[in-house]
């Protein structure tokens, strides 16, 4: 114990017996009581001390001291309560098990503010990209990468708090040793129940690395298409075209082929498929393609073509490209793109329309006039 708590304990038992009428429990309720007042106005002193300091700070340092004031007051509050419970006349059976208590408890608080400095640390991090731009390429790389490694480093801290504050149990720690030592089952097992759990962390590090894929990506899983809406620490949620969620875990970006429209950058080419006879006037459906284009708020000036691409025994296949700044804006182009061009080939140009072909002379006599009956 250290010298100052052992004179501080010396004092209060001399006050006390100089108080020999009052009971015990309301000597304690009195020091517990005053240690904590002075705890109080202890954290009222000190935050008032780091808010005026982190005034000439920077944006992380105001951040960290707003979202610690409750935190740090628990810290306080259990260190007065740990004093209060070594000074006081209370039998040292119980007055053991509540240090002991308060310790684990102060050691899970100053994880709590670990945990908050990380948290307080991706969102200063994150304030300087905007995720609302259209071609928001690197603020999509940068926002995945905090997010991840944010949540990696919240269960790391939670877990070494958590292993640090039961090491101070001293009837736990012993258990864990000798279950462990006895055969090492006990390892095995949490070993296995941990597999899927430190795969999908160590899939996370590698997806805020290498990113495959990042929020709000464009991308194309077990055959549907969607946006990446969140990116936790084991699973990712893909928002389909229709609001329904895929959920997918992390490791399925790493051990799957899935397509990534808006890997290197937002923009896309839409691709639209016309089909139409043979005696189309391609020349007029380009030149509409091209105007459908112009006016369109959805395109974004850079590439339009229009190309036969294939030729089938009844139609000719036509496809209609056209680039947009999003995944969104493309599809949207394609879209129009098609009902322009069905309404421009049904009222302006019907011959591009497809045809069945009938060969009547196939079925006429050789002098020309009806097939005989058979």
């Amino acid at each position: 114990m250290p010298p100052f708590v052992t004179d501080l304990t010396r004092e209060v038992f001399r006050l006390w017996r100089e108080f020999w009428w009052l009971p015990e429990w309301a000597v304690i309720a009195i020091i517990v009581v005053g240690f904590v007042f002075a705890g109080w106005a202890a954290n009222q002193v000190v935050f008032a001390l780091l808010k005026f300091a982190a005034r000439k700070r920077d944006i992380f340092w105001q951040g960290v001291v707003g979202r610690a004031r409750l935190k740090v007051r628990i810290a306080v509050m259990i260190v007065a309560l740990a004093l209060a419970v070594t000074v006081s006349p209370l039998d040292p059976a119980p007055s053991e098990f509540i240090r002991q208590a308060l310790v684990f408890l102060f050691i899970l608080t100053i994880g709590w503010m670990a945990i908050g400095a990380s948290d307080m640390w991706a969102v200063v991090y994150l304030r300087r990209f905007n995720m609302a731009t259209e071609d928001n390429l690197i603020a999509r790389k940068h926002v995945t990468q905090a997010r991840i490694l944010q949540r990696v480093a919240s269960l790391l801290i939670g877990a070494v708090t958590l292993g640090l504050a039961l090491l101070t149990i001293a009837e736990v720690r012993q258990w864990g040793m000798s279950l462990l030592a006895s055969a090492g089952v006990v390892g095995i097992i949490a070993g296995f129940a941990l597999q899927p759990l430190l795969t999908n962390l160590i899939a996370g590090v590698q997806i805020a690395t290498d990113q495959p894929v990042r929020l709000d990506d464009a991308v194309v899983v077990e055959g549907e298409f969607g946006t990446v809406e969140e990116i936790t620490s084991t699973y990712v949620v893909v928002k389909l075209w229709d609001w329904r969620r895929m959920i997918l875990p992390l490791t399925y970006f790493i051990q799957k082929p899935f397509q990534n429209w808006t890997r290197e950058t937002s923009r896309l080419i839409g691709a639209a498929f016309l089909y139409v006879d043979y005696e189309a006037p391609i020349e007029r459906l380009r030149a509409e393609l091209e105007r459908i284009c112009r006016e369109s708020p959805h395109w974004d000036g850079d590439v339009v073509s229009l190309q036969v691409t294939d030729i089938t025994d009844r139609v000719a296949e036509v496809r209609c490209l056209a680039s947009a700044g999003s995944g969104a804006a493309a599809f949207d182009l394609r879209c129009e793109i098609r009902e322009r061009m069905l309404a421009f080939m049904r009222d302006e140009c019907p011959e591009a329309l497809p045809r069945d072909r009938i060969d009547l002379n196939r079925f006429s006599s050789p002098d020309g006039g009806p097939p005989a009956r058979p």
